[in-house]
């Protein structure tokens, strides 16, 4: 125990030593005006260290001049991601399961659809189907995560600008018979397959629909999709002079933990932590974005036994194939990202995001 509360200490102190904290923009009464939220699935501190190990000492999250910790427990003590990502996007915790809607079921209005009605662009990113708990929690209001064809119908009824990941068979190939990509299109969105057809959109609104399910692993194919991915909705987003929210999701670092297998997880956080510098690089040109990393909750109580810096090489050991109970990093950047600091909620890291907007929940449409 002592060990491991070492190692935490000492990769903490090696984040913040590493950050370029007099680069950080200091908070003001005036709110930020784009925010991004990567939220790195199943992504303890433990995971972040084996990402950095892997990397042989070098991580993009190491840039953040902010460090925090959330408490990600829902109406039961471990959470899973339908509950865990509710908690980020709408400030209410739920049963596991839920999709945007509170412990009663009532749906509960999220960060996107306030960015929304406030008329910023907005935009989701996954690596798993656009579907999938994570993604949906900002967009749908269903009462079982599973409900994948409802949850896919929801991205009819919120106009976000810009939505990446896998799925095309949730919008096509369905047992209503209906193809939702076609109403898609007639609502004015642009629809593509590929991220070269998707390099090719100039404006707004679009949807991309890269996979019949889940995106592939980093390792069997997917490449650098996902921090192109986040290049491309910046690309888009950021033509908005309102601003703009976007959720960006590594979803697999999760599948990695259920799997126990250290060689998905760190390949997944490294792939992650591209996409995160995609992130900061713009935010460091604009002056004006928060952002925010973050996980729903740590995936397979992963544990570091040993590992080698200089390889890249890590020992671990796992206590479980399920979602565990720890407190999961928090690390910001930009304006209003010393509000993050400290020990939290999960459910504050949501009413953080609507103050730095400058949102008032009492004008809710």
């Amino acid at each position: 125990m002592k060990k491991s509360i070492l190692v935490l200490i000492s990769f903490l102190s090696v984040l913040m030593i590493s950050s370029p904290a007099e680069a950080q923009v200091k908070k003001s009464g005036k709110p930020v005006k784009n925010i991004i939220l990567l939220i790195g699935d199943g992504m303890g501190v433990s995971e972040v260290y084996a990402g950095y190990t892997f990397n042989k000492g070098h991580l993009n999250m190491q840039r953040f001049g902010t460090a925090g910790f959330s408490i990600t427990y829902s109406t039961s003590y471990v959470t899973d991601s339908g509950a865990g990502g509710t908690a980020l996007s709408s400030g209410y915790k739920t049963y596991n399961g839920a999709i945007g809607v509170d412990s009663t079921g009532k749906p509960v209005k999220t960060i996107l659809e306030w960015a929304e009605d406030h008329g910023k662009a907005t935009g989701l990113v996954s690596t798993s189907a656009i579907t999938h708990a994570t993604p949906a929690s900002f967009i749908s209001h269903q009462a079982s995560r599973s409900d994948y064809e409802l949850i896919a119908a929801d991205f009819l009824k919120t106009p976000v600008d810009v939505f990446i990941g896998g799925g095309k068979d949730h919008f096509s190939k369905r047992k209503d018979s209906l193809d939702l990509t076609k109403t898609l299109e007639s609502k004015g969105y642009k629809m593509v397959y590929s991220i070269d057809e998707l390099t090719a959109v100039q404006k707004a609104p679009v949807g991309a629909l890269m996979a019949a399910e889940h995106m592939p692993k980093f390792t069997e194919g997917r490449g650098d999709l996902l921090p192109q991915a986040v290049d491309q909705a910046l690309r888009l987003l950021s033509q908005d002079q309102d601003g703009f929210f976007l959720m960006v999701e590594g979803s697999q670092i999760d599948w990695g933990g259920h799997a126990n297998d250290i060689n998905y997880i760190v390949n997944e956080v490294a792939d992650f932590d591209r996409a995160v510098g995609k992130a900061l690089d713009f935010a460091e040109k604009d002056g004006h974005t928060l952002v925010i990393v973050t996980a729903d909750h740590e995936t397979g109580g992963l544990a570091l036994n040993g590992g080698d810096l200089a390889k890249g090489q890590v020992t671990a050991a796992f206590t479980t194939k399920d979602h565990t109970g720890v407190m999961v990093p928090v690390f910001t950047y930009g304006p209003w990202s010393e509000t993050f600091g400290g020990i939290q909620q999960n459910i504050e890291i949501f009413s953080k995001m609507m103050k730095a907007f400058g949102f008032n929940t009492k004008d809710s449409k």
